[in-house]
């Protein structure tokens, strides 16, 4: 499947940072690939009408049964509030279920650099999960 593309909900100011965070889900079974993937397409409706996002994309890998969210906010306040508002947030605790593993990063670019890149992200989240399989 291909990338829903670097969509921007609301313009950054300039001269200011973005909170990043990028996601990688994978799903216990390919029977949880279609669930999955209809609830995220709820989610990433949501993000684009949410205040304080940025950017947003969203990369499918069904028959790896992966996803990889990419976004970037105005602030941490604005990512959170994003996370507990509905549907997202009964989105997510819906799915809790269906979760083989999840690894979740942030950071903080200047808004000049927007979008961020996939290889940044997916390195990262590289990074983030063998830091975890290690603890």
């Amino acid at each position: 499947m291909p990338t829903l593309p670097w969509t921007i909900p609301n313009q950054a100011r300039a001269g200011t940072e973005a909170q990043i965070m990028a996601s990688r889900f994978e799903v216990r079974s390919l029977k949880d690939v279609p669930r999955f993937f209809l609830r995220s397409l709820s989610a990433w409706r949501q993000v684009k009408s949410a205040p304080g996002a940025l950017g947003a994309s969203l990369i499918a890998q069904p028959l790896k049964r992966t996803f990889y969210t990419l976004s970037a906010w105005e602030d941490r306040d604005a990512l959170y509030a994003y996370a507990r508002a509905e549907p997202h947030r009964s989105i997510m605790s819906g799915l809790r279920a269906t979760m083989r593993d999840s690894t979740f990063i942030f950071w903080e670019v200047p808004v000049e650099r927007l979008p961020i890149d996939w290889s940044e992200a997916k390195r990262r989240l590289a990074e983030e999960a063998t830091k975890k399989a290690g603890s």
